[in-house]
């Protein structure tokens, strides 16, 4: 028989996915199952990104260009402008998703055998795209205890075989937001080294302390050596659309994620069309979105913080948290509670931790939790956890 590839091996299961059979089989014996393991916002998607898609009338459904529609790539390069990122077009590429952004940038940038330093633990997706690349990820250890700050010295961590540097701002999964002189420290680091720095700047709208962080890409210093991954999936609730962008000032950069693009032909129509819709959106949109999920976010972690042995920093952006839990093993605990536990016909399901660390052996006792459901379920929520947590050290 025909040996399996090294490179499907490699990739590993996605924590965030992996335990949907157990969550199934929970519903089908009729137990109501808290989804927290996924960044599933039930955020409304605004009416007229909707309505676009009813008001729809062409007689083929048809490819679009490549790079996108003129329509998105327009909403797009406005969008950027209002954040004080002019750019032309040829320097933002529609994808499908923020993750197909991150495989075009990574693709075009580095070779099989390349290493790219990431801030530990990291979008579990990026392990996944690495390994698909040949693309070596050298984890940079970040700690709960002191909220998830990255180092200022990252000269410990370069070899020769070290291209780049990828950042996610705010972080998925620890909400943590960077300071400046955090992000200056990687900037002078790339500098210095003749880097890539690949920024992923999804969940730019969501800072619960303080101002928005800008984009790298009002960093002048960082010129063609900055690849920026975005996506309007959070910020528009549009998960399922399945549409983002890749923006760089890299022609060569961007002229092979084009390649790539015309490879997979067209990102998806039906998406850019809801897409192209965003400026139709009130200029405080984000305000009551932003208020939401900063209430979502006291609501777990004030529980989190009361229930004994667990550790968890309060999140400053994005809408997920990291948790240590007093458990063995969190994955063992995340399929107890939807193989063997219920609370009044509840229960909880999250992400086990060890899937976003590319450091063997870290987040064995971790949990993400994503709060993207109203707070009368988040409560319900973890309570489910609370009670589960105790009956799976009672067992």
């Amino acid at each position: 028989m025909p040996t399996l590839s090294a490179r499907g091996l490699a990739v590993p299961p996605s924590p965030i996915r992996k335990l949907v059979p157990l969550a199934d089989a929970a519903k089908a014996r009729g137990v109501k199952v808290f989804h927290l393991n996924i960044g599933q916002p039930d955020i409304e998607t605004p009416a007229v990104m909707r309505d676009a898609l009813r008001s729809f009338d062409e007689k083929v459904v048809a490819y679009s260009p490549s790079g996108g529609t003129d329509a998105l790539r327009r909403t797009l390069l406005d969008y950027y402008a209002g954040i004080g990122v002019p750019l032309s077009p040829d320097q933002l590429l529609v994808t499908t998703g923020g993750s197909e952004a991150i495989h075009f940038g990574m693709a075009a940038a580095m070779d099989p055998g390349d290493v790219i330093l990431v801030p530990d633990p990291m979008y579990a997706n990026y392990i996944s795209l690495a390994a698909v690349l040949g693309v070596t990820i050298v984890p940079v250890p970040t700690k709960v205890e002191d909220g998830y700050r990255l180092p200022l010295d990252w000269e410990p961590y370069l070899t020769p075989k070290v291209k780049g540097v990828l950042l996610c701002n705010p972080s998925n999964p620890t909400g943590a937001v960077y300071s400046a002189d955090e992000l200056q420290a990687v900037v002078d680091f790339v500098i210095r080294h003749d880097l890539y720095l690949f920024a992923d700047e999804v969940y730019r709208e969501f800072v619960y302390e303080g101002p928005l962080p800008p984009s790298l890409l009002t960093v002048p210093a960082l010129g063609d050596r900055l690849v920026v991954v975005d996506s309007l999936s959070k910020r528009y609730s549009l998960c399922g659309a399945r549409v983002g962008c890749l923006v760089t000032r890299n022609a060569g950069i961007a002229a092979g994620a084009m390649r790539l693009a015309q490879a997979r032909l067209s990102p998806p129509l039906f998406a850019q069309l809801l897409g192209s819709k965003a400026t139709a959106l009130a200029a405080d949109y984000f305000d009551e979105t932003r208020e939401t999920y900063r209430r979502r976010r006291d609501i777990v972690v004030d529980a989190l913080q009361a229930m004994p042995g667990v550790v968890v920093a309060r999140p400053e952006g994005a809408f997920y948290c990291m948790a240590r839990l007093p458990v063995d093993d969190a994955e063992a605990f995340a399929r107890f509670m939807l193989e063997s536990f219920s609370h009044e016909g509840h229960t909880t399901m999250v992400a086990p931790g060890g899937g976003f660390y590319a450091q063997e052996g870290r987040g064995r006792d971790e949990v993400r939790i994503a709060y993207v459901l109203d707070e009368g379920e988040l409560r319900q929520a973890m309570e489910c956890l609370r009670l589960g947590l105790e009956a799976y050290n009672n067992r």
